[in-house]
């Protein structure tokens, strides 16, 4: 799965209104980031950097797995495949984001 494909896999989960009411940026690193505004609605996803009220550094092949449900982003958490930089508050609502 390329940027591009993450980048609507993620459209497809947040919708119109994801209840988020935060921004909040995947970093991939040199895979690039995906960028969830959720305090517009409609809601939006981008892969332009801006700043974000909370971001998740993670590797592509782990948000792959997060968007395909094979990793439950709590477990991801703790098992350091993510690492949260920002409002956690935000980074606790990603289940409902990605579920």
């Amino acid at each position: 799965m390329d940027l591009q494909a993450i980048t609507e896999a993620l459209r497809g989960k947040v919708g119109s209104e994801s209840g988020l009411d935060a921004i909040l940026k995947f970093d991939m690193g040199a895979d690039g980031l995906a960028v969830i505004d959720g305090k517009n609605i409609p809601n939006s996803v981008s892969n332009e950097d801006r700043e974000a009220d909370c971001t998740v550094a993670i590797t592509r092949e782990n948000l792959i797995a997060l968007l395909s449900g094979e990793l439950n982003p709590m477990n991801a958490f703790m098992m350091g495949k993510v690492k949260v930089s920002g409002d956690m508050g935000v980074a606790m609502k990603l289940q409902r984001v990605v579920g």
